[in-house]
Formats: C-alpha cells, structure tokens, sequence
C-alpha cells in the first residue's frame, strides 16, 4: 500500500492479529462508556447499500453520530456502486480506487464486521476466544466464511458442518487450514460435539429466495434445537446473526432461550463497528 493511500476493512485477515486484541479492548471500552472522544468530529461516513439493512445500517449510523461524526445513507437507485453489496469484487474495486478508507458492511463472499461482533460478544460471555471451540451449522456462505478468516488471524478451532455442495470457499478454508485447526464436516452434532459456541444463520439469505425450497431439502437436520446443543458444552452460548427463522435453521427453544446472546451480539455490532471507524477514519491507534 502506497503512503498515501487510505488504509481498508474488507477482510478480518486486513488486521494483524494483535491489531484485532486491540480492537476488541477499544470496542470494549466503547461499550462499557469508558471512551468519550469524539475522533469522527468534521468528517461524515458515506453508506451505500445494494440490500436492504437494518443492524448494519443502524449501527453504523448511531456509531458514526457517537463519535462526533455524521453518516449519509446513499441508495444504489441513486447511485452506481455499493458496498454493502452483492459481489465483493465490487468492494475491492471500489476499494482500489478510494482515497479515503473503505469498510466492508456485507458482500455475497464475507461480513466480517458481523464476526468481529461474534467474537467480541464471546469474549463478553466467555471471557475470551483462545482455545474455544466454535461450530458453524449450515451454509458455507459469507459467514462462514469470515469465521475461517477469524480462525486464520486468532487460531482458534473451528467445525463447520455443512450440507454436499453448500461448503464455505475453498481458498479461504485452505488458508486457514495451514494455521489452525478448521474443517469442514457433514454431522451437525459432530461439529457442536464439545462446543464452546454454536453460531448458525439462514438458509437461504436475501437473494437466494427463489432456492429456498431447494436449501430447505438440502438443509434438513441442521436445525439447532435442544438436542442439538445438548452435545455442546454445558455453558456453551448459541450466536445468530440475525434475521432468523424460528422453526428452520433454529428451534425457538434455544433462539429464545437462556444460552442465546443474540441480543448482545446485534448490540456488539454497534461497538466493534465504532472501534473500525475510529481507528480507520479518526486515526485510532491500535
């Protein structure tokens, strides 16, 4: 990267693993109300959206407003490039030719702000994410993905279970591979067998509507429900990055139930979001 250009947040492996620790304290120190500074005052946070949002855009908003900032919420029917989008090509595009940081709300291969906020709402209930072991049921979609991309930086252990033909992108997965203990395996409850965590999202995430029928055969049995969770660790906690379909990827039992911190997550969205903004717009130090 060239001195003069703006430093980005596409990927989780864009900050080194100490840079990540750090985030997360700044973050926690953001939600605790410890951090008053104002870093974003001046200076406005341009959202431009391909998909309807509702936690990334508001979390983005309040934060930018927290730090003294102002946000602008562009459509992509006013204008002809996206960053909370479809195809991350797009971002990387955008992000090449952008003198000013650019941060990743959401594309068709990561959301990776989404599994900081994962990770921070971990450390919040669990104390910490090193040697955790953490399951992922269903897609092999952009969660999934940043998950591997967060066992690459942080090395924790990772099972993702995973219909034939829905596994997470091969190259990422490789990646991790090399460094830490991540795969891939067919058996939900081997994946939750000895859980620390079980993190779950939609089978068929917004546009895929029209392969929902599909994704529901191809799907079945990898609902969490009770039976599910009781091979995870007794005080193991149930992630979820929301919106959710109660009876489909998650029983209601366990989505509304004491182990879930689903709440604290969408909320935890807000914090490591403000510790990004604050470190890549209002020259945070880590």
């Amino acid at each position: 990267m060239s001195a003069d250009r703006a430093r980005d947040f596409l990927a989780i492996p864009d900050y080194s693993r100490d840079e990540l620790l750090k985030l997360f304290a700044l973050a926690e120190r953001m939600r605790d109300g410890s951090y008053s500074d104002k870093p974003l005052a001046g200076k406005s946070l341009a959202m431009i959206f391909l998909k309807s949002s509702t936690r990334t855009r508001v979390s983005f908003e309040v934060g930018t407003w927290q730090l003294g900032g102002h946000a602008l919420f562009l459509s992509s029917n006013d204008i002809q490039i996206g960053i909370r989008a479809f195809a991350h090509s797009e971002v990387e595009e955008l992000a090449r030719f952008a003198t000013v940081p650019v941060i990743n709300g959401l594309t068709d291969l990561l959301h990776p702000c989404q599994v900081l906020a994962d990770i921070l709402t971990v450390r919040q209930h669990l104390g910490t994410i090193d040697g955790k072991r953490i399951a992922w049921i269903g897609d092999g979609n952009n969660m999934a993905n940043s998950w591997i991309n967060a066992a690459y930086r942080l090395g924790f252990e990772l099972t993702l279970a995973c219909p034939e033909g829905y596994d997470p992108d091969a190259a990422i997965l490789e990646r991790a591979q090399a460094v830490a203990k991540v795969r891939v395996v067919r058996d939900p409850i081997e994946a939750a067998e000895g859980a620390d965590v079980v993190n779950t999202d939609v089978w068929a995430s917004m546009g895929q509507e029209a392969e929902q029928a599909q994704r529901e055969k191809a799907f079945a049995g990898f609902i969490v429900d009770t039976k599910l969770m009781s091979h995870a660790k007794k005080e193991a906690i149930f992630l979820h990055c929301l919106p959710a379909h109660r009876g489909e990827e998650v029983a209601p039992e366990v989505i509304d139930g004491p182990r879930s911190k689903v709440w604290d997550e969408a909320e935890n969205r807000l914090h490591i979001q403000k510790a990004i903004m604050a470190n890549l717009m209002g020259g945070e130090s880590l």
